[in-house]
């Protein structure tokens, strides 16, 4: 399985229902070893941090067994709205 950008972001979209997911390969050479993610999503509404970010890794599993290096944000829509706000 080749570990893309798009491939991250569609995963994420598709099973954790995110509505705004933005994904970054961090690697030095763009060789996909290192990723830095923002996910939004409702399903985050009264979690934790921590169980956002195990939902992330729980969706992520395969692909996190290549990555080295996962950086995650995880974001409601609602706190994502008043991040962006001026």
């Amino acid at each position: 399985m080749e570990i893309t950008v798009d491939h991250i972001r569609n995963k994420l979209t598709t099973e954790i229902g995110a509505v705004h997911v933005e994904v970054e390969d961090t690697s030095p050479n763009r060789c996909a070893a290192s990723f830095k993610v923002l996910v939004v999503s409702p399903q985050f509404e009264g979690k934790p941090l921590l169980q956002r970010h195990r939902m992330v890794n729980t969706c992520l599993a395969e692909e996190l067994k290549e990555i080295h290096a996962f950086e995650q944000k995880t974001l409601t829509p609602e706190q994502w709205e008043k991040q962006r706000a001026p």
